[in-house]
């Protein structure tokens, strides 16, 4: 049988080349740079199992229905938003996932290391000194105490970034569709409007899922209303902000400075336009990348491969549609 590994960027999948169990039984194909195209479509079409780094690559109808030797498919990490699940289902191809580790930890950590690296102007202030410009340039920095901020969504990671805005003596708000004044006091911050959390906060970090009524929640009309001094973050997904009006709003000053680790295509292409802009701070999708996180993915795989070639019950597997 024939596995196909993609977009296996941090190489983490490697390990599985000295898995005997499984090289004894299948041939091991992976790919460390992301594929598209014919390239993507040559390299699956022989596979038997295709093994998804997370949502990096979609597995879409039309190209599941130019696969007919597919008869699994693995995936690392709990979620993934690009597959058609309906249409493997129809097929009757078994999709396992993996564990995920403290990525919803990693990803609080990462949106704070993003928070305070623009706001303090980190690399800025460490090019001065390389510089040798410490006594030339004179620095006054901002501080975030008695600044607001302000939550879009409130789960599992934004409540734990809402608990650290706290701890900095932070004016917490927050919002989401179903949000209540109830459950946002049970964080210890206040339910407020969308148009006022993104006129009155100093910093706007996104924390929502995708659906209906959030995808494209930060377009031309919402970016508008920031304040021109704020700063907005995402490390949820690149679908939350409509990415051209970004590109716009930042030109134009307003909001005065992004920090993004998602991004609509992955890696980031040399010509996209948020790499010509001087007021955004980027970092290349960290926020899940964790040696416990990525010990629990690799794992993961592993067990879900072993269980296939051996024939045995497949592990972790995704419940099928009702």
């Amino acid at each position: 049988m024939h596995i196909v590994v993609l977009d296996d960027f941090e190489n983490a999948l490697s390990i599985l080349k000295t898995n005997t169990t499984i090289t004894a039984k299948a041939t091991l194909e992976i790919h460390s740079q992301r594929l598209q195209g014919d390239a993507l479509l040559s390299a699956l079409k022989p596979a038997d199992v295709i093994v998804m780094n997370r949502d990096r690559t979609p597995l879409r109808k039309p190209l599941l229905d130019q696969l007919p030797n597919l008869k699994y498919v693995v995936f690392t990490g709990s979620r993934n938003l690009l597959i058609d699940y309906d249409v493997l289902e129809e097929r009757q191809i078994p999709i396992s996932y993996t564990e995920f580790g403290p990525s919803k930890e990693t990803t609080v950590e990462l949106t704070w290391a993003l928070i305070l690296a623009a706001y303090k102007r980190v690399g800025e202030q460490s090019q001065l000194i390389q510089d040798g410009q410490w006594r030339n340039q004179h620095s006054v920095l901002p501080a975030l105490i008695g600044e607001r901020l302000g939550v879009l969504g409130l789960g599992n990671i934004g409540a734990k970034v809402a608990k650290v805005g706290l701890a900095f003596g932070m004016d917490v708000v927050t919002w989401s569709p179903n949000m209540t004044p109830e459950r946002a006091a049970e964080h210890g911050v206040k339910s407020v409007s969308k148009e006022e959390l993104l006129s009155t906060s100093k910093i706007v970090t996104l924390h929502l899922v995708p659906g209906d009524t959030t995808r494209g929640i930060m377009n031309a009309q919402t970016l508008s209303m920031m304040r021109e001094d704020a700063l907005l973050v995402n490390t949820s997904r690149s679908t939350l902000i409509h990415t051209a009006d970004l590109v716009a709003a930042l030109k134009l000053g307003k909001p005065g400075m992004a920090a993004l680790d998602v991004y609509d295509e992955e890696p980031l292409p040399l010509d996209n336009s948020l790499r010509q802009l001087s007021n955004i701070l980027m970092t290349p999708h960290l926020g899940f990348v964790s040696q416990p996180v990525y010990k629990m993915l690799c794992a993961g795989t592993v067990n879900a491969l072993e269980a296939w070639v051996r024939g045995e019950p497949l592990v972790t597997l995704v419940k099928k549609s009702t």
